[in-house]
């Protein structure tokens, strides 16, 4: 019966945890460029009371094995890409492909988005193309962009070339490119908030955009909206909460069985 009381007790535990995971998916449902969390579960440690075995033709075909339950192992991202979204402000910016934008975080570090809702911040040094939150946005070489135009007349290219056409009509290039770059393992980023992720031993050093795999586009005008599906996660939070009441349902009737063997012996 103490068994059977551990079991229940992880699955109620990794059930809670599921619950977390869910609802924070659905609180980001309106988050742009959010990726979608599941949480991935392992059976524990085993405890065998009869080994298969096979000797001279006899013995016993299968094992007798009762399990300890289950353990959560790991929240993986879905880096499924979100709709695009039309927007009319020439500093949204929408990754089409598997890169990430570079942005210089708030230690002075490098930190990775796809959020592309960029603003301008007027600093000592220029107009900064910047997040929301501030922080600079960087070019290909690790530089912040500076943008002392007109920001309606700003051009961004597929590849992240920005210009900008002036009163002839003319386009002149800034000489500036947009920095995209990708991950051997994007799934070992450590997601930091803010729509922030930081590269890891597990993810692997930042490569440049066009160095692994399919070349990302850029969609000027155009904003990634989060990949969560409503009906999808209520259906996962269903199912997670009837896995919650089945386990505290085990729970009790292990205890009412312990509650009967203990009135035995009296």
């Amino acid at each position: 019966m103490m068994r059977a009381l551990w079991t229940a007790g992880s699955g109620m535990t990794a059930q809670q945890l599921n619950v977390d995971v869910i609802a924070n998916n659905l609180s980001n449902v309106n988050t742009t460029a959010y990726k979608k969390e599941r949480l991935e579960f392992k059976d524990m440690l085993y405890d065998t009371l009869n080994r298969a075995y096979i000797l001279d033709g006899e013995g016993r075909p299968v094992n007798l094995q009762v399990g300890y339950g289950t353990v959560p192992m790991a929240t993986l991202k879905n880096f499924q890409s979100g709709n695009f979204e039309k927007t009319d402000n020439p500093l949204d910016l929408a990754i089409d492909g598997d890169g990430f934008f570079m942005v210089l975080g708030p230690r002075g570090d490098i930190v990775y988005t796809r959020d592309g809702s960029f603003k301008i911040s007027v600093t000592e040094n220029g107009n900064m193309l910047t997040t929301s939150d501030g922080y600079p946005v960087l070019d290909e070489s690790g530089v912040e962009i500076i943008l002392d135009i007109d920001i309606s007349k700003l051009n961004v290219s597929s590849d992240g070339e920005l210009s900008y056409t002036d009163e002839n009509g003319v386009v002149v290039p800034l000489g500036q490119r947009i920095g995209l770059v990708k991950f051997p393992n994007r799934n070992g980023l450590e997601s930091i908030g803010s729509n922030f992720y930081a590269s890891t031993s597990a993810s692997g050093e930042a490569v440049p955009d066009e160095e692994l795999g399919k070349k990302s586009n850029i969609r000027q005008y155009y904003l990634e909206s989060s990949n969560v599906q409503v009906v999808e996660e209520m259906v996962k939070l269903i199912v997670a909460q009837r896995a919650y009441e089945i386990n505290s349902k085990a729970i009790q009737s292990a205890d009412e069985m312990l509650g009967i063997a203990n009135n035995l012996k009296r």
